[in-house]
């Protein structure tokens, strides 16, 4: 099968929806199928052509950006070539373009299904206001056109604005996760690179330092963490620097950073190898997002795969893995007091939210994910040729 997938952004972008299509992508490869990713050169430093893990990369050049989104001239040509030449088509959305994508489909007569990641929203402004409409817009006609909408779970279908409208296309299929295999040295050698001393409760945070990921909160509930244990430490994984369009947040963020001195720590975009040992190092991972831009939180199911809990937010879909895993707590989105308590009942009792961490590396493995994927596309591809016949 040529699947083609679309998306705005791809390696060496980092985001959760890159990480996402990245997985998905050298998952069905690695079960032989030929995979192309149309997204956009969004540094003119990168090639137009790349073949990464057996994955086709075509890149057109980007004239313009708006907001957080691109603009490229080329797009109309090279979708319509790379559609033509795919059985199905798998555009990842928020994505300026979705609606160009599925048009082009449906009129090629190639299965389209939409994977929906979160429902966007923009900072204030002029600029970002028309940007979010426009995307709107994209999104509606990408999602009344598709054949199938997927979903991280169902729960955040039905809460989404957006998606209620679509609800007999949703089908919730869960995000590929998957760890690099670490030994003791490496978890060692991690703790020392860091300075991560004996009788340290390190508490971990993976994210991009976005307004949408609530770190304020942690922020704030550290004070009265550290009354009760002194000795916590927050290791923050991810990119803290030059986020695009979190410029002001870092710089309001910043002086309440530097008052926790050395409780809180930043370790930057790691490599796989130390990704991993993150997890393993760290005794509990808060998700302390806030809003609808954060529809599931890859980063918890990746600390359960380590047998470690997590503290979530109690959001639509984010509360999902906590809920069906019991491994860890559930606390209101913007409650600093209500995060402080569950990262000392937690740090107090350290061993009571251990659960099944095989059983969710199984569940959410990337090459599980790809065959549900799989069979969603033979389907939709059975069910065009069906159509086709009559």
């Amino acid at each position: 099968m040529h699947i083609l997938i679309s998306l705005m952004y791809y390696r060496p972008h980092y985001s959760g929806l890159t990480i996402y299509t990245e997985r998905l992508a050298r998952a069905l490869v690695a079960r032989g199928h030929q995979v192309t990713v149309l997204t956009s050169r969004f540094d003119p430093q990168l090639p137009f052509k790349d073949v990464q893990d057996g994955v086709t990369i075509i890149r057109p050049w980007v004239l313009m950006r708006i907001s957080k989104g691109v603009v490229m001239p080329a797009m109309p040509y090279w979708a319509w070539r790379l559609i033509y030449q795919a059985d199905v088509v798998n555009a990842h959305v928020p994505q300026p373009d979705a609606a160009l994508i599925a048009l082009i489909g449906r009129f090629l007569k190639k299965p389209v299904t939409l994977t929906y990641h979160c429902d966007l929203r923009l900072p204030t402004g002029l600029i970002h206001y028309l940007a979010n409409q426009g995307s709107h817009l994209t999104n509606h006609i990408a999602a009344s056109l598709a054949d199938v909408i997927v979903t991280n779970t169902q729960d955040y279908a039905e809460h989404s604005p957006f998606l209620v409208h679509y609800l007999r296309k949703i089908i919730a299929i869960p995000p590929p996760i998957e760890l690099s295999a670490i030994t003791a040295d490496d978890l060692a050698a991690f703790r020392a690179r860091n300075d991560i001393q004996d009788g340290q409760r390190i508490i971990g945070m993976a994210a991009r330092l976005a307004t949408e990921k609530g770190v304020e909160y942690l922020v704030e509930a550290m004070p009265e963490v550290l009354k009760a244990h002194p000795n916590s430490r927050v290791l923050f994984a991810g990119q803290h620097l030059g986020v695009l369009g979190e410029e002001l947040y870092a710089q309001k963020l910043a002086p309440l950073i530097e008052d926790l001195g050395g409780h809180w720590s930043y370790l930057g975009v790691l490599p796989p190898k130390e990704w991993a040992a993150f997890f393993h190092s760290a005794e509990v991972t808060v998700l302390p997002s806030i809003n609808s831009t954060e529809s599931f939180g890859m980063v918890q199911v990746e600390a359960m795969t380590c047998g470690k809990p997590v503290i979530a937010s109690d959001l639509p879909g984010v509360r999902q893995p906590v809920l069906s895993t019991r491994m860890g707590v559930v606390v209101p989105p913007a409650d600093a007091q209500a995060l402080s308590r569950a990262l000392i009942g937690i740090l107090d009792h350290p061993n009571g939210f251990q659960g099944d961490p095989v059983a969710v590396r199984k569940r959410f493995a990337p090459d599980s994910i790809a065959e549900e994927y799989e069979q969603l596309f033979l389907s939709l591809i059975e069910a065009r040729g069906k159509r086709s016949g009559n």
